[in-house]
């Protein structure tokens, strides 16, 4: 019996082993698809969040302060500020929205109610 030296002849390629290469590459194709949608969809909603939604964002772009939980003190149409408890204690941090988009623009460590502003104070208090 003679050997075949060349294995991968199309016409030596059985029904079985052809149709599992077939739809191996299906489900990868699939599979590369759906990644590449996720990810998109995913960098698609934190442009959304960094514009739209300052209570996200606050967390999106300030993840080394390890953000536990948050407080509105102040809003308006392009400036918030936040009193929010962190890995290092409370923090006062203030978002200001320029380029239709959010950044942080102050984040200063606060050790007890004497280091809150007195007219971020005078507001919270009127609100609650």
């Amino acid at each position: 019996m003679k050997h075949l030296h060349h294995k991968h002849l199309i016409s030596h390629i059985s029904r079985r082993s052809f149709t599992r290469t077939v739809i191996a590459a299906v489900v990868l194709c699939i599979t590369i698809v759906a990644t590449s949608a996720a990810l998109a969809r995913a960098a698609h909603n934190f442009k959304i969040a960094l514009r739209e939604k300052p209570d996200i964002a606050i967390y999106l772009l300030l993840p080394d302060e390890q953000i536990t939980t948050t407080k509105v003190l102040r809003e308006g149409e392009k400036e918030r500020d936040y009193l929010a408890e962190t890995k290092d204690g409370p923090k006062l941090v203030k978002l200001k929205k320029d380029n239709d988009q959010w950044y942080a623009a102050l984040i200063e460590p606060l050790h007890g109610d004497e280091t809150i502003p007195a007219d971020i104070k005078e507001e919270t208090q009127r609100r609650q």
